[in-house]
């Protein structure tokens, strides 16, 4: 119960606690609006601990935001309390990536609940394409949320999400059929947060789902997409770097932040104007 209080508190939720696709729906919305997707813990030489004890610590208490390990391993565990049937799965990211992103690991934790015999796609951990509605593992036709629409098709004995961008549908991640063990995710998260490549240690990635819109931050570059179709970008100096990081991703701003915070604020950008953060 202690659990379930925090959590609920923590984002603003007042409902049933009964295992019910309204209150998955509830909750899928409310966590990526209120708990922002970061991993400044990473920029910062910090380890990222994945016991329960340390993320409610960080994600419940501190105010902090975290990536998929830590987002979707608390989500996981108050699905569970609430009596739901939950089976956690790792996915190998392709988001905003070429062809070679079929030859990367499978770092991304995302989970299958069961409803009344019905499996659905839960994710509360993808940044700046994050589900903010359950969707139905079962069907391959297009599924709307409150943001883009969505579609899940078999790709061999995996599961391909894709998101619809205009016209084009580009490709989320593909999820992995078998349960993980808590193992997988220690050794997914230790590459995460250590490999030299990993865009973790280089680069700031903060992103927050409202119901109105999303936000990114990679670098020094804000991207605000709203969900009735418009939105903007702009580039961002050091002091508003750090404003947004308070205002409109609900961190707690520290004072040792302010070194990865200027060297966000001095990026040069080399690549395409369409690239956009995970």
């Amino acid at each position: 119960m202690e659990l379930l209080d925090a959590y609920c508190a923590r984002i603003g939720y007042a409902g049933p606690r009964t295992p019910t696709l309204a209150t998955l729906r509830a909750l899928q919305q409310l966590h990526p609006a209120t708990i922002a997707f970061e991993a400044i813990d990473v920029l910062l030489e910090r380890p990222v601990l994945l016991t329960p004890e340390a993320v409610d610590a960080k994600l419940l208490r501190a105010g902090r935001g975290g990536y998929c390990f830590e987002q979707n391993s608390l989500f996981q565990r108050v699905l569970c309390a609430l009596g739901y049937q939950v089976e956690p799965l790792i996915a190998q990211v392709q988001w905003m990536a070429g062809p070679e992103a079929r030859q990367r690991p499978r770092t991304h934790m995302v989970l299958r609940v069961t409803i009344d015999g019905q499996p659905w796609l839960c994710d509360v951990g993808f940044g700046s394409c994050v589900l903010t509605a359950p969707i139905r593992f079962d069907l391959s036709t297009p599924q709307a949320t409150q943001h883009e629409r969505f579609r899940i098709t078999p790709q061999g004995n995996e599961h391909l999400l894709e998101a619809q961008l205009g016209d084009d549908w580009m490709p989320v991640y593909l999820v992995s059929p078998a349960p993980c063990r808590d193992g997988d995710y220690e050794m997914a998260n230790y590459y995460s947060s250590t490999y030299p490549q990993s865009i973790f240690r280089h680069d700031l990635l903060v992103a927050r789902s409202t119901p109105e819109a999303r936000h990114a931050l990679l670098r020094n570059r804000l991207t605000i997409r709203r969900a009735d179709g418009g939105g903007e970008r702009r580039f961002l100096n050091a002091d508003q770097i750090e404003q947004a990081l308070a205002e409109l991703f609900l961190l707690p701003v520290a004072p040792d932040w302010r070194p990865l915070i200027e060297r966000a604020a001095a990026a040069v950008w080399d690549e395409p104007a369409g690239q956009a953060s995970r």
